[in-house]
């Protein structure tokens, strides 16, 4: 039974995030012949493949909405109200791609981002206007989420990596980066919190961006019988948004609760998804498990 139960909810997970067409780009992105960007070895591939991707998903995007021609593009063009879950993995399939896929396919998959990033451009509600291939926009997105994945891995991570091994890991995601042509994307961990704070003039929360954070705190399109469990997940990803990212989306802090309830949640939540993402499957929905 309990096995059953295991398959049942693997299964579940792995539809969400890989979509229908997810067992056979898994076949292809691990069993195609060829050279890859990253080793079995490499930093990338430990953080990318671990369930704590969860959490730090969830993080990044609020921390990204708060940069406002990047909030603009997701708001006018991506259609993550409409369509959340196909935006999820799309970006899924793009992370296991560019992380564990041949050198041709990342290749390829960047290629696909950049022409969508050419056609999306437009002006804000304040008349400013933005382009998505803009490369400092790129190189805040990236910033935002490479910082959010590492600090979901350092907290929830079966095996987080020590100080080095987080430095190549921010390393390895400027390749991808500069590939889809972010500005000068940070090396390692100390130039990449320099990078977030250099930002920060830049950013304010928009009527766009709380929108956006309501939409996924409180308005999950999901069934009520999961919501729970969202909603375990989602508090977790708001204790890893900077004190500052937090303020600006009125997001307060209750330390006790966080740290006595929380966060142990974060933990069990994580753990039981690594249970269930049985081997051949992974929290990003496409890699194998390894931790």
């Amino acid at each position: 039974m309990l096995t059953g139960v295991r398959e049942h909810l693997g299964q579940a997970l792995f539809r969400r995030v890989a979509g229908p067409g997810g067992p056979q780009a898994r076949a292809r992105i691990h069993h195609t012949p060829g050279p890859r960007w990253f080793g079995p070895d490499r930093p990338i591939r430990t953080v990318h493949g671990d369930a704590s991707m969860f959490i730090g998903g969830l993080t990044a995007l609020l921390l990204q909405s708060l940069h406002p021609l990047a909030m603009a593009a997701v708001a006018g063009h991506s259609g993550y109200r409409g369509d959340p879950w196909g935006r999820l993995q799309r970006t899924s399939t793009f992370l296991a791609v560019t992380t564990y896929g041949t050198d041709e396919d990342a290749r390829r998959a960047v290629d696909q981002v950049r022409g969508i990033h050419q056609r999306i451009r437009g002006t804000t509600a304040r008349g400013e206007p933005y382009h998505a291939a803009d490369p400092h926009l790129l190189a805040w997105v990236h910033a935002a989420e490479t910082d959010s994945f590492l600090r979901a891995h350092e907290r929830y991570g079966a095996r987080p990596l020590d100080a080095a091994g987080y430095d190549a890991y921010v390393a390895d995601t400027a390749r991808v980066a500069e590939a889809l042509g972010a500005e000068d994307p940070p090396r390692d961990r100390r130039e990449l919190s320099e990078r977030l704070t250099a930002y920060r003039p830049e950013l304010r929360a928009t009527p766009e961006a709380r929108a956006a954070a309501r939409f996924l705190l409180f308005q999950p399109p999901l069934p009520l019988a999961v919501r729970p469990f969202y909603g375990g997940l989602v508090a977790n990803a708001v204790t890893l948004l900077p004190p500052w990212a937090r303020g600006m989306l009125w997001l307060p802090r209750v330390p006790v609760v966080e740290t006595l309830a929380v966060r142990p949640t974060g933990q069990a939540l994580t753990r039981t998804i690594r249970w269930a993402m049985t081997p051949g499957r992974q929290a990003s929905g496409l890699p194998p498990r390894r931790t």
